[in-house]
């Protein structure tokens, strides 16, 4: 058990340990902050939600290019910089009492948190060997519901004092979280970016790094042709994203499709909301791990997607007869369907992990990470109506049809990935450290 909670000592303990820093203050954050905004800023609940929404639009775009920001200049650095000014915005937060300020430290906190995401995947992309990438992500999936878990517990306990001073020592502790986490980052080696490889001096040839940690000699022209195109102009990767936004869709099932179908719905009692919550948070943190295990390259992550799309049909069409039972047998139901929707979540979640980086151009991987994690945004801006429609609207029709188009979806990744992966190395250049 405790393998699977405690990474090997070296970079992937170090980046675990960052992830669970940053998470103790993001699960305080997220349960905490609707009324924070609304209590103590004076808010609107409608202008706390364009607020955020506009935030994260513009997150989802800056990802891409401080992720390459990342490539070029170095991980280590960029990312350090970027949890230092996405614990400078929160500090922002303390201080707003107006919409307007409001929505321009919310861009630069997404815009932050989008950047500082690609960048320690690009460190962990340089400092983990290929074949342990995806577990190396797994363990720092659980270290982040771990983190979100005792996070949450204490914005619990400033929710129930309910008073000014609880939120602000919440969203304090949530900047100081990231600052810590810039320490911990700062721990890892330095690696040298793409502009620390390449000359700069025109009509010299630079070198890009190839298979095995040779080096291919490129000219001038070829080096500033690669940093101009950028990651949308590639078809595949783009396609692979936005399948696997598809598959994300289910992310707002926990915190509003499930407590909407269960208040809507069903007998069962409401309190099970919180318990299927807390479900899978806990099977998440101590599973993911090991549910990643067989996923070290493309075949195996695009069987564990398409696997993950039965699983999760499944899980749809129990949840979908819930409806009208009796309360305890609703609730078994619902427990049972929240399980198979775990499973599914850690499935699919390892499977696209390793794809993300088996599609990605080795000196590329900040700006390529970047872009798949709009994906997340889009989820979660585009997720509730969708699932508000589907389960609230159309019913039992609408669980069937929410699991369908996640099969159909899982299915279509693996041709798609297999045209992508057809030209790119499974061996990755080693890093250049910097001492």
């Amino acid at each position: 058990m405790t393998n699977s909670l405690v990474p090997p000592a070296g970079p992937r303990r170090v980046l675990a340990l960052a992830q669970l820093t940053n998470a103790v203050g993001d699960g305080a954050y997220l349960v905490t902050s609707a009324f924070y905004f609304t209590d103590v800023v004076g808010l609107s609940p409608a202008r706390v939600g364009l607020g955020l929404t506009l935030g994260w639009a513009l997150g989802s775009v800056a990802g891409v290019p401080l992720g390459r920001l990342a490539d070029r200049r170095g991980a280590r650095g960029t990312a350090v910089l970027l949890a230092l000014a996405a614990g400078l915005a929160v500090t922002g937060f303390l201080f707003v009492r107006a919409f307007l300020p409001f929505v321009v430290i919310a861009c630069a906190y997404a815009a932050a948190q989008s950047g500082l995401s690609a960048a320690r995947q690009t460190l962990l992309a340089s400092l983990v060997p290929a074949g342990q990438r995806t577990g190396a992500l797994a363990y720092l999936q659980s270290a982040f519901n771990a983190g979100l878990a005792v996070g949450a517990g204490l914005g619990g306990l400033a929710i129930q004092a309910g008073t000014r001073e609880a939120y602000l020592a919440v969203f304090a502790m949530d900047a100081v979280t990231f600052v810590a986490c810039a320490g911990v980052l700062w721990r890892l080696p330095s690696v040298a970016g793409v502009a620390g490889r390449l000359p700069s001096v025109a009509g010299v040839p630079g070198r890009l790094p190839s298979v095995a940690g040779a080096s291919v000699p490129v000219s001038s022209g070829e080096a500033r042709e690669v940093r101009r195109l950028g990651v949308v102009r590639d078809r595949r990767f783009v396609a692979v994203t936005l399948l696997n936004t598809v598959l994300l869709l289910r992310m707002p099932l926990l915190s509003l499709g499930l407590p909407l179908w269960i208040a809507e719905r069903t007998q069962a009692p409401t309190w099970l909301v919180s318990a299927l919550f807390v479900l899978n948070t806990g099977a998440v943190m101590v599973f993911q791990v090991r549910m990643a295990r067989g996923v070290t390259g493309p075949a195996s992550a695009t069987r564990a997607v398409r696997r993950s799309g039965w699983v999760m049909l499944a899980a749809c069409a129990v949840f979908a007869l819930s409806a009208g039972a009796p309360p305890w047998v609703a609730a078994g139901v619902l427990v049972a369907g929240a399980v198979l929707q775990a499973v599914a979540e850690m499935g699919q979640s390892a499977g696209s992990w390793q794809l993300s980086f088996d599609l990605a151009p080795a000196d590329r991987v900040g700006e390529y990470q970047g872009f798949f994690g709009t994906g997340v945004t889009v989820a979660r801006t585009l997720g509730p109506l969708v699932v508000t429609t589907l389960l609230i609207g159309w019913g039992t029709a609408g669980w069937l049809l929410l699991g369908g188009v996640t099969l159909a979806a899982s299915y279509a990744m693996g041709p798609v990935a297999r045209r992508g992966t057809a030209s790119q190395p499974e061996v990755r250049p080693r890093p250049v450290l910097v001492n």
